[in-house]
């Protein structure tokens, strides 16, 4: 092989490799697909979305302390309705009797009873995830079977389990969609396989490396495959079509290596916008953005992957097959439509930008919503169902806990009746404020003659256990000094005493000894849950909804409250209204920052691709202008939108749906050069319709489907915000893009650059036949059968199919098939001197008798 083969170019030579080596593909293919179901069970999810909340946020800062100092017991509200008081007092007793339940909370008043329904707050004596509470779930349900009972309790409920249920069913559903989508837009039946195994491959290799990150969001978990499916799935599509069309002129092996080659850098810059709207997300500071934003961003890599390595061998090896099952093309041809959008096109434009400004005000006005409870799904599970059938007749609880540095019982009695003297708290409840026995509560200090009157033991008893304490605290003083002023919190009292009958040291009779163990067991779980080492935990249930302006406002009034008695870097707030508040606050800058950064950098990738400013502006107007539209319905509507979806849903649909864009406005380009406009728009619309509607109509369906099926109302929003947008997206590049290149042809041409080139390099001299294909400078003696575009210095004598030869600064400029008036093919015979001297001609000569020797073919 000679050193012109051995500088082919690489794609020729990475093509040739994949498709002869398609074999040790497979082979490596079948063993990553094996680990990666195996890999699958290795990923960590993670179901809390506080979880990505920044560091820096209260609610994180809060439950860490929590996790570190306190308990959180797991609670249930249930409602058992059509039944009478009685009853529930005795569904009340029989689930108090529950192994695992702590506590049971029922009375007469409206509050717990009401139009026949019985309202209990269960405490479980563990915590949500643990089983002792878990258990006492499921002999709670099998109780109250007999009833018509609504459950509201995170115990015994598996958002992971319900997810990744729910999306298996919308997996399914997608792929028929998918499937009948690629049948009526496929030239052969056998394309469907070679397709969806291809896909099949990416996503299995997706999700079998999803443990790369060690934990990933929920969110990613479920919606990563179909959203992978519907961005990927053009990259397939285009390599597919491209090896048709090479296969009408070439074997099979010649045609798959020819498209590949070809197929390479065109996918891998289509893909460099989805890419560009997904790596906006992970900017985001809300962390669960760079959870999802990553996570396709490796599923693009992997489709990728597989279209380039996989599929090539795939088409191999369904050659015949698809030769054998060809059919006629279930596409209808557009061209009325095409008619009509050139006829509209005024005032189209005029409506469109009207539109337009209409989105952008409404868009502005979108009612965001940042807490679960207030996003609405389309489906609700049973715990979602019995939360909105609680909360309709004993109304909604919105608890705040509000964490202190602990020790000062005083302090924290003084807060909490500040808190209970605002209306918008219904009660407010800490160890200061909970009553243990003859108006005391459990914070209250005692001296031993209190003790010992409201516990009927004898005083000098009392007085020796009070020594005790004294001794155990390390108050000697009070020792000397006389105890009989000794005042100990009565909790830390009941507590001590708890351990020294446990010890042995003091001895009561039976009952009290009952009353005792009874009393403290609540008491240890009481101070478990609002007492640790350093703080300790109030209690305030607000009467204001969990999302409002309103609740935030106050959250700010409880702060001012609790630092008059506290430092305010040591005071801290949690609930699902802190955490609300905190996603709101991110929410600002995160916006902001989404779509600036997606916005910018597909604008990048579609300068250094079209190479003018104006048409890259007309795209961003026709997917923005779309975005605007998609979240102006949410105000139009009045339906609260989830925050997460607006974020998310922005950098998908711009980086997304900029493609569809882009088929068109290149096959306009393309077409405007050959034939009028009116006549280049028609054929655009008619060409560019089966790529927009397949991979349209994938995406849409595939959304639309999440958002209807699934109950999670992150996931939710996101499926619908996604299929509303792609709708929205494929009517405007399909009727308002068209309108605006015709109209803004002249800005697009006006507007066009060109970048520097860099320097190009000597080859030396190559002899024989030579396959050429980039910029040439220097001189070349021989036939030459190419397309040209660029200035001659010299002597031309050849016959020309398209193109002409124009003037240009006093040259002679030859001109390729772009440049041309017309499509017909003409033969020509130019003929240009140049005033070179005899000797420079002669040296061309020279020139050409010294390269006469052959070659071999490139």
């Amino acid at each position: 092989m000679s050193s012109v083969r051995n500088e082919k170019k690489f794609f020729e030579k990475l093509a040739t490799f994949i498709v002869d080596k398609r074999n040790l593909f497979f082979f490596l293919y079948i063993v990553m697909l094996i680990f990666c179901v195996i890999s699958t069970g290795w990923v960590s999810v993670c179901n809390d979305i506080t979880a990505y909340l920044s560091d820096e946020t209260e609610t994180k800062k809060g439950l860490k302390i929590v996790e570190e100092e306190l308990t959180m017991y797991g609670t249930a509200r249930v409602m058992v309705s059509n039944i009478t008081a009685d009853i529930g007092e005795s569904l009340a007793e029989q689930i108090g009797e529950i192994e695992g339940v702590s506590s049971v909370t029922f009375d007469r008043s409206e509050e717990h009873f009401k139009e026949s329904s019985a309202l209990f707050d269960v405490t479980f004596a563990g915590e949500t995830a643990d089983e002792i509470s878990e258990e006492a779930m499921v002999e709670m349900k099998a109780l109250l079977e007999p009833y018509t009972a609504y459950i509201n309790s995170d115990v015994g409920y598996s958002l992971v389990d319900m997810v990744a249920y729910e999306m298996l069913v919308i997996l399914i559903v997608a792929v028929i969609i998918i499937f009948l989508v690629l049948l009526m837009t496929s030239r052969s039946y056998a394309e469907l396989p070679v397709l969806l195994m291809t896909f099949g491959a990416a996503a299995v290799m997706n999700m079998g490396t999803n443990y790369w990150f060690g934990e990933i969001s929920f969110v990613s978990n479920s919606v990563a495959v179909v959203l992978q499916l519907a961005l990927a799935i053009d990259y397939a599509i285009i390599l597919l079509h491209r090896y048709i069309e090479e296969k009408a002129t070439h074997d099979t092996r010649e045609a798959c290596i020819i498209a590949l080659a070809n197929a390479i850098p065109a996918i891998s810059s289509s893909s460099l916008t989805t890419i560009s709207g997904l790596l906006a997300m992970t900017f985001m500071q809300f962390k669960i953005g760079y959870d999802l934003g990553i996570v396709l961003i490796k599923a693009i890599f992997f489709s990728l992957l597989s279209v380039f390595t996989l599929m090539p061998g795939l088409l191999m090896l369904f050659a015949n097959a698809i030769e054998k099952t060809k059919h006629r093309s279930f596409i209808p041809r557009i061209d009325a439509w095409g008619r009509f959008v050139y006829k509209t096109r005024r005032i189209g434009v005029c409506v469109f930008l009207l539109l337009v400004a209409g989105g952008f005000y409404f868009s502005m006005k979108c009612p965001f919503s940042y807490s679960y409870n207030s996003t609405v799904t389309a489906r609700m599970n049973d715990s979602q169902v019995a939360r909105v059938k609680i909360e309709e007749l004993f109304g909604a609880q919105n608890m705040i806990a509000v964490l202190v540095p602990g020790g000062d019982y005083e302090s924290e009695k003084a807060l909490i009746r500040q808190l209970e003297a605002y209306d918008e708290v219904t009660s407010a409840m800490g160890l200061a404020s909970i009553e243990a026995m003859d108006g005391y509560t459990l914070t209250d200090k005692l001296t031993p003659r209190q003790f010992s009157e409201m516990t009927d033991m004898d005083y000098e008893v009392v007085q020796l256990i009070y020594a005790a304490y004294a001794v155990n605290d390390e108050s000697y003083g009070k020792i000397i000094g006389g105890l009989d002023s000794y005042g100990v919190p009565l909790i830390d009292m009941f507590l001590f005493v708890y351990d020294q009958v446990q010890d042995g040291v003091v001895t009561l009779d039976g009952e009290m000894g009952n009353e005792l163990d009874e009393m403290c067991s609540q008491l240890m779980n009481a101070k478990k849950q609002m007492q640790g080492e350093n703080y300790s935990c109030l209690v305030a249930y607000l009467d204001l909804p969990e999302d409002s302006e309103e609740t935030f406002a106050f959250l700010d009034t409880i702060h001012r409250e609790a630092e008059k008695y506290y430092d305010a870097d040591q005071v801290y707030l949690m609930g699902n209204s802190t955490s609300a508040y905190d996603l709101a606050k991110s929410f600002e800058r995160d916006n902001i920052l989404v779509s600036v950064l997606s916005i910018v950098f597909v604008i990048i990738v579609l300068l250094i691709t079209f190479r003018s400013v104006g048409l890259p502006v007309l795209l961003i107007l026709v997917i923005q202008g779309s975005i605007w539209l998609n979240f102006s319905v949410p105000a139009l509507t009045d339906t609260p939108l989830f925050f997460l979806g607006y974020l998310i849903v922005t950098a998908i649909q711009m980086g997304a749906n900029i493609d569809y864009a882009i088929v068109i406005s290149t096959w306009y380009a393309e077409l405007k050069e050959k034939m009028s406009k009116k006549e280049a728009i028609i054929q655009t619309l008619t060409l560019s319709f089966p790529t927009v509607m397949t991979s349209g109509v994938i995406m849409a369906s595939s959304g639309l489907l999440i958002g209807m099926i699934t109950t999670e109302p992150v996931i939710s929003v996101l499926g619908v915000c996604v299929g509303r947008g792609t709708v929205i997206s494929m009517v405007m590049v399909m009727l308002i893009l068209p309108q605006l290149l015709v109209l803004g042809d002249a800005l697009v041409e006006k507007t066009r650059f060109s970048i520097k080139t860099p320097e190009l390099v000597r080859t030396g001299k190559n002899v024989g036949t030579m396959f050429v294909n980039g910029h040439v400078r220097g001189k070349i003696s021989g036939v030459v059968d190419a397309n040209m575009y660029g200035v001659i210095h010299g002597e031309v004598s050849a016959m020309m199919d398209i193109g002409a030869v124009s003037e240009e600064n006093g040259q002679k400029k030859t001109a390729g098939p772009q440049e041309s008036d017309s499509a017909d093919r003409t033969q020509e015979t130019v003929h240009q001197k140049e005033q070179d001297s005899a000797a420079q001609q002669q040296e061309q000569c020279g020139a050409a008798k010294r390269q006469s020797k052959e070659g071999d073919r490139l």
